[in-house]
């Protein structure tokens, strides 16, 4: 725990330059992000294309929703994101335009009408086009940073890693185990992250035992 936490702790808001706070622009940010990992695609590469959105400044519903087609389209192909770029460009409009309509903007709202259930809070975010079951995981593994009625948030992905590594599959002993830690102040969306990076790459789970 200790190696993986501190080669590969980092969440992949972080990543992406998103920093993260109970606020309106940056949870767009997470849930746009979320969007863009949830294809299968390198999720280096969906973080770049979040920083290239962000970058053109895309940054909020409004923002997205005043953009062109096109702009999308091109900010996503410069962060590499070319082989679903084109129906990612139309659904991210039709997200910012929803959770206007819905929200306001502002996805504090769907937090406080869920009331600490993590299903409809689950249920609210699949609403949004182009966010499925892996893109609401993504999303609430993120925001657990900020929102600690969902804590600890260690899906399948997660948990895929943690067993890939040889770490018990459980979210109440490995939240255990990396308290433990050096780097226990970081929390549990790093946690998180560091685990799915390892569920996604292998080279993670050689280094990580490389180094125990």
């Amino acid at each position: 725990m200790e190696a993986l936490l501190d080669a590969h702790g980092r969440t992949f808001a972080d990543e992406a330059g998103i920093r993260l706070r109970d606020t309106p622009q940056p949870l767009y940010q997470v849930l746009v992000l979320s969007h863009l990992l949830s294809a299968r695609i390198r999720a280096s590469v969906a973080v770049a294309a979040a920083r290239a959105l962000f970058a053109h400044g895309m940054r909020t519903p409004r923002r997205m929703l005043e953009s062109t087609w096109q702009q999308r389209v091109d900010a996503l192909g410069e962060g590499g994101y070319r082989r679903y770029d084109e129906r990612t460009a139309t659904q991210l409009a039709d997200a910012a335009g929803l959770l206007l309509d819905a929200y306001g903007g502002d996805l504090r709202r769907l937090r406080r009408s869920a009331d600490g259930d993590l299903d409809a809070l689950r249920t609210g975010l699949r609403r949004t086009p182009g966010i499925g079951p892996t893109g609401a995981d993504i999303f609430l593994r993120e925001a657990q940073a900020v929102w600690p009625e969902t804590v600890p948030y260690l899906d399948k992905k997660a948990l895929q890693g943690a067993e890939r590594l040889g770490l018990p599959a459980s979210p109440a002993k490995l939240t255990q185990i990396a308290s433990r830690t050096e780097r226990r102040h970081n929390g549990p969306a790093v946690l998180a992250a560091a685990l799915v990076r390892a569920a996604l790459d292998k080279s993670v789970v050689a280094d990580v035992q490389a180094a125990g």
